[in-house]
């Protein structure tokens, strides 16, 4: 039971993962290493930072999210990270995606009492 648990929490997580960054750009753009910050402390996610900038990457390729550098006084330059037109259209499909799903689960629950 437990390989059967910890392999179905590693792809519900993977199918998260990008509506999460997304959530997380929702309200302001973000440097990279401060959406890491902001993703490693919801629980449950089990996220690092090597997970995070390749899905960044892909979002950025989907039009999603756009990207800028900006020069550091303390440091290198941060790229940042803030969201499109269609990633809010991509949040907002997910989300209604998501309580659909949620929604049609909890009808199976009452079926089955």
């Amino acid at each position: 039971m437990t390989d059967f648990f910890d392999n179905w929490t590693v792809q519900v997580r993977k199918g998260l993962l990008e509506m999460c960054i997304l959530t997380a750009l929702e309200d302001r753009e973000r440097y990279g290493y401060d959406l890491v910050k902001s993703l490693v402390g919801v629980p449950g996610l089990g996220i690092t930072e090597g997970t995070v900038y390749p899905l960044l990457s892909r979002l950025r390729r989907h039009g999603l999210i756009a990207s800028r550098l900006e020069e550091s006084s303390g440091g290198p330059a941060r790229k940042y990270y803030a969201l499109t037109d269609e990633g809010r259209e991509a949040i907002a499909s997910m989300d209604v995606h998501l309580k659909t799903l949620f929604k049609g689960m909890k009808t199976l629950q009452r079926k089955g009492s």
